[in-house]
């Protein structure tokens, strides 16, 4: 068994294609003096108390992304770990089908990294600007998983609003979280396609011939979550299943959700995972319009003492 760390570690999923936005989102500069969005989250992360951070890549940015935010990391004085998401890391009797060129999601990211992570983690989006509440909620219970072997610490998720989370310029994925009367999660149902109408929220699962409000307060998942080691074996033992079920209806796009695995381990009772609801507001990249209402949020921050004036690294 892996010696367990005596500190809780970040680990970032910055493999995705970027499809809707256009770009390489991970290290597009959005910040007064060039920072990328990612920036943020590492400045936030370590002065929560993280001191070690796991990039999961794509092998095609490893040279841009080790010069540029990488690098940043590194001034930053975090110690950085390089893991790498490829179509081929699949359980033996399966192929890559013809076409696939999508990632197979973000369980399989956190699977790809799965010979970095020696201690409770937190994951999070590489695209997402999640504020400095998420991380010092998830660094302080994840925290208490590195006491010792006798003291785990159940998994946790930061949860945001979610009219905190959407976007003016288009449809977004959220997982919208169940919790019981002691914001212990109880599950989480991804909608992807997620839009603001009129004055409120709404989503559709049949291509926008019907809708279902949502209330701008419900509780979602932006994949800011905390867990123990064990994860990466709970969603290795799931990955397979998921294939087998997946492939033959939708072979080029399905995708392995961390939620799902979360959600198959609540149904099995093997899990307990408490919910820390972050007031931040959430600000992202997902559409080329969304670009620059993020840059001028950014600044307002800087210039209200949130952040430095100067670079943040």
């Amino acid at each position: 068994m892996v010696k367990t760390q005596n500190r809780p570690i970040l680990v970032v999923m910055a493999a995705g294609m970027g499809s809707r936005y256009g770009g390489l989102k991970q290290i597009d500069p959005v910040g007064p003096h060039g920072e990328a969005i990612l920036d943020y989250s590492l400045y936030d992360a370590r002065r929560a108390g993280f001191e070690t951070v796991v990039f999961i890549i794509k092998p095609e940015i490893d040279e841009a992304f080790r010069q540029s935010v990488g690098a940043r990391a590194e001034t930053a004085g975090l110690t950085v770990r390089y893991a790498y998401q490829t179509l081929d890391r699949l359980p033996a009797g399966f192929a890559v089908p013809e076409g696939r060129q999508k990632p197979w999601g973000t369980a399989h990211a956190v699977l790809a990294a799965a010979d970095q992570i020696d201690a409770p983690f937190a994951v999070i989006n590489a695209d997402d600007y999640y504020g400095p509440t998420g991380f010092r909620l998830i660094h302080d219970h994840l925290a208490a998983a590195c006491a010792g072997p006798d003291a785990p610490a159940p998994w946790a998720m930061v949860g945001f609003l979610l009219g905190n989370t959407v976007s003016a310029n288009g449809s977004v994925s959220r997982g919208v979280c169940q919790l019981d009367e002691h914001s212990r999660l109880v599950q989480v149902t991804e909608r992807t396609r997620i839009e603001k109408r009129g004055d409120g929220i709404a989503y559709t699962e049949d291509g926008g011939a019907s809708w279902v409000p949502l209330p701008a307060d419900a509780v979602v998942s932006m994949n800011l979550w905390g867990f123990t080691p064990d994860f990466v074996d709970r969603a290795r033992a799931g990955f397979a299943a998921f294939l087998t079920e997946n492939l033959p209806k939708n072979p080029l796009k399905c995708e392995y959700y961390l939620p799902s695995v979360v959600t198959a381990a609540l149904e099995a009772s093997d899990a307990a995972v408490t919910v820390l609801t972050s007031p931040d507001r959430w600000h992202g990249i997902t559409y080329r319009e969304d670009k620059p209402e993020l840059m001028e949020a950014l600044a307002r921050m800087s210039r209200e003492g949130l952040y430095p004036q100067d670079r943040l690294f």
